[in-house]
C-alpha cells in the first residue's frame, strides 16, 4: 500500500496557493527542519505522551510535516494506526522518506490534504479518527478556526483533539517576548491568542471536556478536547 498516490490529486481540488506558499518556505528548510525545530517547538512530546490510544485506534495528525511526530507516536504506541496530512508536498516528500527508512510504511500513511477541508474516506479509506493532533500548525494557517472545526467533525464519539502551538509568551520578559514575536512573524507565524476561546466554544457545543494550559511561561498553548462517548442529549 503506497503512502501517497498522485492519482488522488486528480480527484480533489487542492488549495494551490497554500501548497505553493508552504513549498517555497520548506523546499530547503525541510532538510534541516527536525534538527532545528527541536529546540523551540516545545510541548510536542508532551502531546504525544498524552495520546494513549487504545489498541487499534486511528490517529491523525493535521500538518504532519516531516513525519517526526507520527514516527515518535508510532514507536510509542505499536498497536495504533497513524495517518497524516499536509498541504506541502515538499514536507510530505521528507515524511515519506523518513517513514520508509524506519520501516513504518505498514503503520503510517500520509497524504496531501488541506486541514480546513479534507475527506479521510477518500484519502485513507477511514471515516473518522479516535485522536486528532495538531502541533504548531494553527499559527501558520490563516483560517485556523476552520481547521479546528474540520478536526472536530472527523473525531469519533469519545475521541480526543490534541493541540500544541505557540502562545503569546505573556510571562516572558518584555524584550524576549518582542524579539520572539518579531522572529516568528518572519516565518508567517502568528500565535493564536483566541485559541482557548475557540476550543471552549467547540467544547460547549458538544458537551465535551476541555483541558487547557499555557506552559513554559506562556511560550506554548496546550489543549486536549475530549468528546463524550455518548451523543449530547437535547
Amino acid at each position: 500500500m503506497s503512502l501517497y498516490s498522485p492519482e488522488i490529486d486528480a480527484e480533489v481540488a487542492w488549495p494551490d496557493e497554500a501548497t505553493s506558499r508552504m513549498n517555497r518556505m520548506y523546499r530547503r528548510q525541510r532538510h534541516i527542519y527536525d534538527g532545528t525545530r527541536r529546540y523551540y517547538l516545545l510541548g510536542r512530546d508532551q502531546l504525544i505522551s498524552g495520546l494513549k490510544p487504545a489498541p487499534g485506534a486511528n490517529v491523525l495528525e493535521i500538518g504532519c510535516g516531516t513525519g517526526r511526530n507520527l514516527l515518535q507516536a508510532a514507536r510509542l504506541y505499536p498497536d495504533a494506526r497513524f495517518f497524516g496530512i499536509d498541504v506541502s508536498t515538499e514536507m510530505l516528500t521528507s515524511a515519506i522518506a523518513a517513514i520508509s527508512r524506519r520501516g513504518m510504511t505498514g503503520r503510517i500513511r500520509v497524504a496531501h490534504g488541506d486541514g480546513t477541508a479534507f475527506d479521510p474516506q477518500l484519502l485513507f479509506g477511514v471515516p473518522s479518527f479516535d485522536h486528532v493532533m495538531i502541533s504548531y500548525s494553527l499559527s501558520m494557517i490563516p483560517d485556523w478556526r476552520s481547521v479546528l472545526h474540520a478536526a472536530r467533525r472527523r473525531l469519533t464519539r469519545g475521541g480526543r483533539l490534541h493541540v500544541v502551538d505557540f502562545g503569546n509568551q505573556e510571562r516572558l520578559p518584555d524584550i524576549a517576548r518582542a524579539l520572539l514575536l518579531r522572529w516568528l512573524a518572519m516565518f508567517d507565524v502568528t500565535p493564536r491568542d483566541d485559541l482557548e476561546n475557540a476550543l471552549a466554544a467547540l467544547a460547549k457545543g458538544d458537551g465535551a471536556d476541555l483541558a487547557f494550559e499555557r506552559p513554559f511561561r506562556g511560550y506554548a498553548q496546550y489543549a486536549v478536547l475530549a468528546l463524550p462517548a455518548e451523543p449530547k442529549t437535547p
